[in-house]
């Protein structure tokens, strides 16, 4: 077992994020997950991502606030213990449209290289 507390875990950055503090609270350095890591996102008002596909499936999970999600084919607003999935190579967007923190778990697997 391998408990991580968050005041202890490392802050990571995501490129193509802005104004977003993110948080690793599995995998990677935080722990020996091999399959997937976990983060813990926090958005400030405005907040977001640009829009931009990765070869990696990922899930959202809403923790606190709302986030707007926008891929081509349209938009939805994720809010507390909402969740989306992403599939592989699916263009997506976040922006936090409302002016409160929004925060996300995001659970995704290692990149293939890694």
């Amino acid at each position: 077992m391998k408990i991580n507390r968050l005041k202890d875990v490392s802050e990571y950055e995501a490129p193509g994020h802005f104004d977003m503090k993110g948080f690793r609270l599995q995998g990677f350095e935080a722990s020996d997950s091999e399959n997937f890591w976990v983060g813990l996102s926090y958005f400030l008002p405005g907040g977001g991502t640009t829009h931009t596909a990765t070869p990696l499936e990922k899930v959202y999970v809403g923790v606190e606030g709302e986030l707007t999600v926008v891929t081509d084919e349209g938009e939805e607003v994720i809010r507390p213990l909402d969740s989306c999935f992403l599939a592989p190579n699916e263009a997506r967007s976040i922006i936090n449209r409302t002016n409160k923190i929004a925060t996300i778990l995001v659970i995704m697997p290692y990149p293939k290289n890694n």
